[in-house]
């Protein structure tokens, strides 16, 4: 087991994928967590898209959005990146995303979540699996995905694979309904020497919606976590419907009130990870262990149908 930094007992973050997300239907989340303790990460497009999609959001570009992130940052949340903005954009387009953030914050995004159906996702989809999972993957897939993501590939005019390499450290990848991440992939976070252009990927818990999110962070699993002295990277979209009517969703408020009365650590996704590097040491993942961790997202995708 880990030993955690101030004696603490367990640790437990949420990297939020900032789709659909808006001052309007994310601040007061932020607020919850803020006074209850947490210190979390949330992700952003620094750019504002030049043509409408069907998973939209507020972007840098949006000067009150930008002030109030800005803010979150200030008080000790992480700002990720979530690609340049939310739809697919070319090398030229993400390195002037990248560069944007940099201009913004004074520095390069520590951690990053590949979006949705952007073509320029790195080691995105298929890719993301090696040999007959890959094969069930495609065959299950089929009908629903008609791009190809190819940020990895040198020959496209969406590679940035380097750019990804020399700027970002963590990637997040497989996701699991375990709410003990580290449970699920205690070598994390890792380096597959099979996808060169991520120095370091990182798992992550369900949380995709509301009702996922609670049912994952539930009293028993928070107790579960506790007992296990074990960590938890909870990935969620904080704008689906945690705050909605004006309240936020009372189920999730009490849990998260009653998981900060706990002794956990209580830190962005970089810093945990830094930690556990550090701990842990640098870890090339094994054929056994990347197949394992395959077999699981595989069948949790199966099974739950999220990314």
């Amino acid at each position: 087991m880990v030993v955690w930094p101030n004696e603490k007992k367990f640790a437990f973050t949420v990297f939020d994928d900032t789709d659909l997300a808006t001052i309007d239907n994310v601040k007061e989340v932020y607020f919850l967590l803020s006074k209850c303790g947490f210190r979390t990460t949330k992700s952003v497009w620094p750019v504002k898209g030049h043509r409408k999609y069907y998973i939209g959001g507020s972007t840098l570009e949006d000067e009150e959005y930008l002030k109030w992130v800005l803010c979150l940052k200030r008080t000790g949340f992480e700002i990720a990146f979530h690609n340049a903005t939310y739809h697919s954009s070319t090398r030229e387009e993400t390195i002037y995303g990248l560069e944007k953030f940099h201009e913004i914050f004074n520095e390069y995004p520590s951690s990053y979540a590949n979006h949705a159906d952007c073509e320029e996702s790195v080691y995105w989809a298929e890719n993301r699996l090696t040999g007959i999972y890959r094969i069930v993957y495609k065959i299950l897939t089929r009908n629903r995905n008609k791009k190809y993501f190819c940020g990895h590939l040198e020959d496209s005019r969406f590679f940035w694979g380097d750019v990804c390499k020399e700027k970002i450290k963590y990637v997040r990848n497989f996701v699991f309904s375990d709410i003990n991440t580290l449970k699920v992939c205690p070598f994390m976070p890792y380096h597959d020497e099979k996808r060169p252009y991520v120095n370091y990927w990182f798992c992550s818990s369900e949380g995709a919606n509301v009702n996922i999110f609670n049912n994952c962070v539930s009293e028993q699993n928070q107790d579960k976590l506790e007992e296990s002295a074990g960590a938890c990277i909870m990935y969620t979209h904080f704008a689906n419907n945690f705050f909605v009517d004006g309240k936020i969703n009372s189920r999730f408020k009490f849990l998260m009130e009653r998981l900060s009365k706990k002794e956990g650590w209580f830190v962005p996704v970089t810093e945990l990870l830094d930690y556990l590097l550090k701990v842990n040491g640098h870890h090339d993942i094994t054929a056994k262990e990347r197949s394992r961790l395959e077999r699981l997202w595989l069948l949790h995708k199966i099974k739950v149908g999220t990314t």
